[in-house]
């Protein structure tokens, strides 16, 4: 692919950060010449976050510091608002199971209307973290449940002090 400032926004809330979500966002920096991950401050679906906006922009800075193509940063307006504002054409997003399959095409409907210049992209979750997920990596550590290769080591760590273990 030619670089000519390909500019894709990978969105969600990453509360935790999973190691699915670092190998969609690895995947997107190979295709795009920038990826902005874009974490959700207020999420609609969620009524809090375990952790901060700042604590979440901090856990992906860190895994992502060696692709020089990717930034972090947060946002609290539509995603397609925040990808328009920043250039970008696409918003990618993974997929692990079928269960995801249908929230995702209602998504992708309602972006189609609001920006129908830029497209939605998702990529297949590898298999080994199609189930893998942030709700059920936060539940297992609440129970004190093995989450060592779900997520980067730093989130262990933050996770189990978090929820006391």
């Amino acid at each position: 692919m030619p670089t000519n400032n390909r500019i894709a926004v990978c969105p969600g809330t990453y509360d935790p950060l999973t190691n699915g979500h670092l190998d969609v966002i690895r995947r997107t920096s190979a295709l795009f010449d920038k990826v902005i991950v874009a974490i959700v401050n207020t999420p609609a679906r969620k009524a809090e976050t375990l952790f901060t906006t700042s604590e979440r922009v901090a856990f992906i800075v860190e895994a992502v510091g060696d692709l020089a193509n990717v930034e972090v940063e947060s946002f609290d307006d539509l995603t397609v608002d925040f990808a328009r504002a920043h250039g970008a054409r696409a918003i990618v997003r993974g997929l692990r199971a079928i269960s995801d399959f249908e929230y995702e095409l209602e998504l992708n409907q309602l972006n189609a209307v609001q920006a129908p210049d830029i497209e939605s992209i998702y990529l297949m979750s590898a298999a080994k973290y199609s189930f893998v997920r942030s709700s059920g990596v936060k539940e297992l550590a609440a129970f004190g449940g093995k989450i060592e290769g779900m997520v980067p080591e730093a989130v262990a760590v933050a996770l189990k002090e978090r929820l006391d273990h």
